[in-house]
């Protein structure tokens, strides 16, 4: 099946990748478009679906969000039935930026924020080990950043 994204596409999707907020003049240059092409190409992926949105990336530490825990979930075999259960409950939580299922030992991955780690002890005792089917909830403090990005490799 042949690629659908040309090299002005990949181009374009790199460039919002590094500041959405630029204008269309802007990237156009950047990409060697003039405007009203680049303009049509990027109302076109984002119809498509190649982009999700636009958003603003904050600093968790400047907002004070200091902690960052990963949390591996294993649930008990009466809430393996209920993983709809868990996956709708996991969206209440705002402290749980991302979520992912496994295969293995453990059912899910999270990846938690907090202000501090007594502020996670908090969130895992109130609202984390109380959700439907939890048997098991292993934490791991991230105790430094060495790379994090939202860009993927287009």
């Amino acid at each position: 099946m042949p690629d659908p994204l040309d090299a002005y596409d990949r181009k374009i999707l790199r460039a919002l990748q590094q500041d959405a907020a630029q204008s269309t003049a802007a990237i156009a240059e950047e990409v060697g478009l003039s405007a009203s092409p680049c303009w049509r190409r990027i109302d076109r992926l984002e119809r498509e679906g190649y982009i999700k949105g636009r958003v603003a990336l904050l600093d968790r530490r400047k907002i004070g969000l200091n902690a960052q825990v990963f949390a591996l979930v294993k649930l008990n075999a009466h809430g393996r039935a209920n993983l709809d259960e868990f996956s709708a409950s996991i969206h209440e939580l705002p402290e749980v930026l991302e979520c992912y299922v496994l295969m293995g030992t453990v059912d899910f991955m999270l990846r938690v924020v907090a202000a501090d780690i007594e502020a996670y002890e908090r969130f895992f005792f109130e609202k984390l080990s109380r959700l439907p089917g939890v048997q098991e909830i292993n934490s791991t403090v991230a105790l430094s950043e060495i790379k994090s990005t939202t860009a993927l490799p287009v």
